[in-house]
């Protein structure tokens, strides 16, 4: 992957050239997203891992936009910055669940005035933290699942850990915990045990939490919180580390820095977030027996 202050620097000199001297002012909302991600493709290549294209990461952005259309309300530079980060990152938008992209209103001075202007929120999906997770090299597996009340479920702390669940056949219940496991290549492991009370504390501190992704697809973001809460023991780099930090943030330009949102001029609408597409499920292991013995 490229160095993250080349490709901003290219993406500002591409920004203050091609890109800025056609007039796209008569070109509509989607018109012009489309314009801004075809004329970047070179240097949107900078940032991006060898398994993915600009052309690709074009085509994946116009389909999340297609989606949900209140992306085309939004700011047309909080939209490409949002693009440009998960570029950076290589985590794919939409369905796949690598990441989301969040329409929200933000309140901004704009001639000492305040001004509701829509932007665009870029969010981690539980499948993206494990997919940075994994780019450490240091990990044989990692995976997060959810445990309900009719699960076969147990599980100890101490000298020598031990996990044991088994998913219920039909009704499962009730969510009531959460676990994620990381397997190290050296034959080590780390696991997290979150409650539901846990989950709803950490959901109830975000003003995001009744709309998006908290409302629409709950037990992904209780498996992202898991997972996030166990990179502080993880043997990632210090870039990984910093990528997470990127989570819930917001790029006024495509080559400015990624900010938190403060939420106290923010609101997120059930309307805007409606549209946010559900991740594709891996049911792979559905009705497996996961034994954690030390």
């Amino acid at each position: 992957m490229a160095n993250v202050n080349d490709t901003k620097a290219a993406l500002a000199n591409k920004a203050n050239g091609t890109v800025a001297k056609k007039d796209v002012s008569q070109l509509t909302p989607k018109q012009q997203v489309r314009h801004y991600l075809e004329s970047m493709q070179g240097d949107i290549s900078k940032a991006l891992p060898a398994h993915m294209t600009p052309e690709r990461m074009t085509n994946i952005a116009l389909t999340v936009i297609r989606s949900n259309p209140k992306l085309l309300e939004c700011t047309i530079p909080s939209l490409l910055g949002a693009v440009v980060q998960a570029a950076q990152l290589g985590l794919e938008p939409g369905l796949i669940g690598h990441c989301y992209f969040v329409p929200f209103n933000n309140k901004k001075k704009i001639d000492g005035k305040d001004v509701w202007q829509k932007d665009v929120q870029f969010l981690i999906g539980y499948k993206g933290m494990i997919d940075l997770a994994r780019r450490s090299g240091h990990m044989k597996n990692i995976y997060a699942y959810t445990v309900h009340e009719n699960d076969a479920f147990e599980y100890e702390l101490g000298l020598e850990p031990k996990l044991h669940h088994k998913p219920a056949i039909g009704d499962r219940g009730a969510l009531i915990y959460v676990y994620g496991v990381a397997h190290f290549k050296d034959g080590g492991y780390h696991m997290e045990i979150m409650s539901k009370t846990e989950i709803e504390r950490i959901k109830g501190s975000s003003k995001a939490g009744t709309y998006g992704p908290w409302k629409d697809h709950y037990e992904e973001m209780a498996k992202k919180t898991v997972i996030r809460r166990m990179f502080k023991y993880l043997p990632i780099s210090i870039e990984i580390q910093d990528n997470v930090s990127k989570d819930e943030t917001v790029r006024k330009d495509i080559t400015s820095d990624p900010v938190a949102i403060d939420y106290t001029d923010a609101e997120f609408t059930e309307e805007d977030s409606e549209q946010v597409p559900p991740p594709v499920e891996d049911e792979s292991s559905e009705g497996q027996q996961f034994p954690f013995d030390a």
